[in-house]
């Protein structure tokens, strides 16, 4: 599986992105004269129409510059998901460290039922209606990597039915 998952770079400047700060966070140094102060800044982008996302950690002494980092770190490890119209294909468990991510699809009109991170990473893929649920850790760091980690797990139909070897049709 892990051969299969070779990404090739998704160029972002034909994409129409849309960012989302999804945790910023006060970092100090120790030092000999005192407490150096900076910030970090986690930060997810996407394009809805696409079905692309991607997440980026930035640190800067300013907050401003810390998001922009992140933006840019962001935009270097897009990668595409496979979803229906409205909503998931199948139920996916990700999990990375010590958080799990659960997303199911929902039927129409259900919304995006997600929290924080969850919520940033889901509607920056663009799905309109899924029920998700995070399990064990709640940091954002892990919680944003493992819902990743859930969403490349989704396959869709001419995928599933090569690796059976089935024509679409019998699916």
């Amino acid at each position: 599986m892990a051969a299969t998952n070779i990404l090739k770079r998704i160029d972002p400047a034909t994409l129409s992105l849309k960012e989302q700060v999804v945790a910023i966070n006060r970092v100090t140094k120790v030092v000999k004269g005192g407490k150096n102060l900076s910030f970090s800044a986690l930060v997810v982008v996407g394009d809805p129409a696409q079905k692309v996302v991607g997440f980026g950690t930035g640190k800067a002494r300013e907050v401003p510059a810390a998001i922009k980092k992140g933006i840019e770190s962001a935009k270097k490890n897009l990668r595409k998901v496979h979803v229906l119209a409205t909503t998931i294909a199948h139920p996916v468990l990700g999990r990375y460290g010590s958080g799990q991510v659960l997303l199911k699809p929902a039927p129409e009109g259900t919304g995006v039922i997600a929290g924080g991170p969850v919520r940033a990473v889901v509607e920056a893929v663009g799905i309109p209606n899924v029920l998700t649920k995070c399990i064990g850790s709640n940091n954002p760091h892990n919680v944003v990597k493992a819902t990743i980690v859930a969403l490349e797990q989704l396959r869709d139909k001419g995928a599933v039915a090569e690796l059976r070897g089935l024509p679409v049709e019998k699916m």
